[in-house]
């Protein structure tokens, strides 16, 4: 039951995207412009997906349980620390650059292929990249020459 909400979420997801345009990096980077040619169209994606989303947190929150009836465990990550800060300013700077995040290069799969390859390996490669960097600053120290092997008690 979870893969089968999950596959729907995603296509709901993935058409909502092509059809407001959102697959379309011009789209994106004519909304960055604010100096030259703005375009306003993900205002109005994004004030649309905030006017669906918001009453949804507050059923869900208040409900306790998702669709599928697991218990929800919501995050306390206030203040944000300096990797959720330093992730979303690589994440904004990758996606200015590029017109492109995540959910529409997915999508892009679909409508241009080579450049939603390049796209996704890229931000596999951040991923990577993040998750090693992580796990170095937040894993416990490893004693010199033990290569993170546990010893027998």
């Amino acid at each position: 039951m979870n893969v089968a909400i999950a596959f729907f979420c995603g296509l709901l997801f993935g058409g909502g995207l092509w059809l407001s345009g959102m697959a379309d990096p011009a789209n994106v980077l004519g909304f960055l412009d604010v100096a030259g040619h703005w375009n306003p169209i993900l205002a109005g994606v994004l004030g649309g997906a905030v006017g669906v989303t918001l009453p949804g947190f507050w059923l869900l929150r208040r409900k306790g349980r998702d669709a599928s009836g697991q218990t929800l465990n919501w995050p306390r990550r206030w203040p944000p620390d300096k990797g959720l800060v330093a992730g979303s300013v690589l994440f904004g700077v990758g996606w200015g650059l590029s017109g492109v995040c995540p959910g529409p290069a997915l999508v892009l799969l679909g409508l241009d292929g080579a450049k939603a390859i390049l796209l996704i390996t890229c931000i596999a490669l951040g991923w990577l990249v993040g998750k090693l960097g992580w796990e170095r600053l937040y894993s416990p120290a490893v004693p010199a020459g033990t290569h993170g092997q546990s010893t027998p008690p």
